[in-house]
């Protein structure tokens, strides 16, 4: 009789508690603390992930790359774009640019060495093909057969570019070798907006449709390096799908189908080489013409379209792991009493707190304590006040500086004890519109807007160690309505408007403090004021704000570098949050209109997928 480690190379171990790593797959283990048997199987699944930059409702987009180091570029947001977003396992950066501007094109390779080739306009579609190399694009030889909405894959020097139309569905396949494009035998069936994977040599082609009239296609080829062949049909229809994988293993996913109950279709098909099956694993939000890239075993989707309100650059992740992942994601917290804007927040997500904003006409005082749950009134500021700052706890936060009615621009301070505010040394500078970091007794005010905006204390930095302020580090340039995060001695400024007399306009620069200087860090991955900052100087969230109008995006900073996150359900700008972390945020009211709102952010979590053996 074989025994399981004759069988599969692995003793069943006896251990009091779980093992956490993915080093434990396939594992048999006796847990004498809980008495039960063990082990790991492999999780297939979806998660969310940070958001495009540019929101891409049209979709339209072309993909390459992968889970950790993709691209999406060009599409379709009312103008035709030349972005490129990179993207790093966590959110997406902006990349060069398109030299032409265009959607419903096709993309091969990885994010730096990419091609990007075909698409519209004019309607019956562009030769044009172009080369990235992880800054910029060049232009290269042209397609034989100009077109759109064609089907693309393989890498930057053996890739095939099939179907599309012209006007009319096309049967065209070309494949390139890194200078030029050959045209070579035909598809055996027309059609447009159709998926490919795999390199020159061994390709797959499925999906899409033909017109007129519209015959959603489930048509599969299979190519060789000399010629094309049908095989087995996908089960489900499908155009403008994501598609990953090779040709022997490949998996499809979203995409339309208008005689399909689900249009779009979330459900994925998975490709083994002979057949297609259908999966029980769905995207959570059904799209197509999204930016595809990836594996078949580690896929991204990117954009897309129809997208539910406010979520246009939706990014979720397709994984086979020993892990249960969950991406980031923001959730529907309890309201605020009053809504407001021009607030300020402290504290963390389970034990907020927010103060100060403007209802309308009268400027306010109120003050609210967050358990988690819900929120509860509780004694007012002294002097009401917007565009205010602060920071520290629920039970031991300072507000300082605010836009008063009368005078305005005060350079008041104000400590909370958990119950009631007490009046405390003034600034120095009397402003409005600041940041603040630290803690009650070693706190920090950066920037804002004094009575004569441009002037050099727009830059200027004020610490307070719990009884007075005095000067700290110039910050980098005149700034005002930007966030802040961190302690007296690693604060972080970031985003934030910066009159002529500085940098000129809604800014990128994230500054980093020691304790008496201020540096330059990596640059937000848009220009940003009015937004809220949480975390420490090298873990940081930036959400909301202001751009072209409010948004919903939030960014994230790992000390280095600014990244796309997940996306609020409301947009937003002047709003209060929580002061802590950068995994576990709170935001608050904001405007405009103002919103009562609270959302909560957690950040991605990772764990094994443990599963206990029964005999049933």
């Amino acid at each position: 009789m074989s025994t399981y480690k004759n069988l599969i190379g692995k003793d069943v171990n006896f251990l009091t508690t779980d093992p956490d790593n993915d080093a434990a797959e396939g594992q048999i283990w006796y847990n004498s603390t809980s008495n039960v048997y063990k082990n790991v199987i492999v999780n297939k699944a979806w998660s969310s992930s940070g958001s495009l930059i540019t929101a891409i409702p049209g979709g339209g987009q072309a993909g390459a790359g992968t889970q950790t180091a993709g691209l999406a570029f060009g599409g379709n947001n009312g103008p035709i774009l030349a972005v490129t977003q990179e993207y790093n396992g966590t959110g997406f950066t902006l990349g060069g640019n398109l030299n032409t501007a265009r959607y419903q094109l096709a993309g091969a390779g990885t994010q730096t060495a990419a091609l990007a080739f075909g698409g519209e306009p004019p309607p019956s579609g562009v030769d044009l093909s172009e080369s990235y190399n992880g800054t910029s694009w060049t232009e290269g030889n042209n397609l034989n057969t100009a077109r759109r909405t064609l089907g693309g894959s393989g890498t930057q020097t053996a890739a095939m570019a099939v179907g599309g139309t012209t006007g009319t569905v096309s049967t065209a396949s070309e494949k390139y070798d890194g200078t030029s494009w050959t045209s070579t035998p035909s598809l055996n069936q027309a059609k447009r907006n159709t998926q490919n994977v795999g390199p020159s040599a061994a390709a797959l082609n499925f999906g899409g449709y033909t017109t007129p009239p519209q015959v959603v296609r489930t048509e599969t080829e299979s190519w060789d390096g000399s010629s094309w062949t049908a095989v087995n049909a996908m089960n489900v229809g499908r155009y403008g799908a994501g598609a990953t994988g090779t040709q022997t293993s490949a998996i499809a996913f979203g995409g339309f189908n208008p005689g399909n109950p689900t249009n779009p279709v979330a459900v994925n098909e998975s490709w083994d080489g002979t057949s297609w099956t259908n999966t029980s694993i769905s995207l959570a939000q059904a799209r197509g013409y999204g930016a595809g890239f990836g594996t078949n075993t580690a896929a991204v989707l990117a954009g897309g379209g129809p997208t539910p309100a406010n979520k246009p650059s939706a990014t979720e992740e397709y994984s086979e792991t020993a892990n249960v992942i969950t991406g980031a994601a923001w959730a529907s917290g309890g309201n605020i009493g009053t809504a407001r804007r021009a607030l300020w927040g402290a504290g963390t997500q389970t034990a907020g707190l927010i103060f100060g904003g403007y209802i309308g006409a009268p400027v306010s005082a109120d003050t609210e304590e967050y358990n988690g749950t819900s929120w509860s009134e509780q004694n007012n500021l002294n002097t009401a006040g917007y565009h205010l700052a602060g920071t520290g706890t629920q039970t031991a936060g300072i507000a300082f500086a605010r836009g008063t009615p009368t005078p305005n621009n005060g350079p008041l301070t104000e400590e909370y004890d958990g119950t009631s505010w007490s009046e405390q040394n003034d600034m120095g500078t009397a402003r409005y519109a600041t940041a603040g970091f630290g803690i009650q007794t070693a706190a920090a005010c950066v920037g804002g807007s004094p009575v004569s905006i441009g002037t050099p204390n727009m830059q200027r930095t004020e610490e307070y160690d719990g009884s007075s302020w005095s000067d700290g580090g110039t910050y980098p340039t005149p700034i005002y309505s930007l966030g802040g995060c961190g302690t007296q001695s690693a604060g972080l400024g970031c985003g934030g408007f910066s009159p002529p007399a500085g940098l000129g306009g809604r800014v990128t620069l994230t500054g980093e403090y020691d304790g008496s200087s201020w540096t330059t860090g990596g640059s937000l991955v848009q220009g940003v004021d009015g937004g809220f900052a949480s975390g420490s100087q090298t873990d940081a969230i930036f959400f909301c704000g202001y751009a072209s109008g409010p948004l919903n995006q939030s960014q994230k900073y790992d000390g280095t570098s600014w990244v796309s996150s997940a996306s609020l359900a409301n947009a937003r700008n002047s709003l209060g949050g929580s002061s802590t972390t950068g995994a576990l945020a709170l935001a608050a009211g904001g405007g405009t209109p103002n919103t009562n709102s609270t959302e909560e952010f957690t950040g991605e979590t990772s764990s094994l997928n443990v599963k206990t053996l029964t005999q049933s």
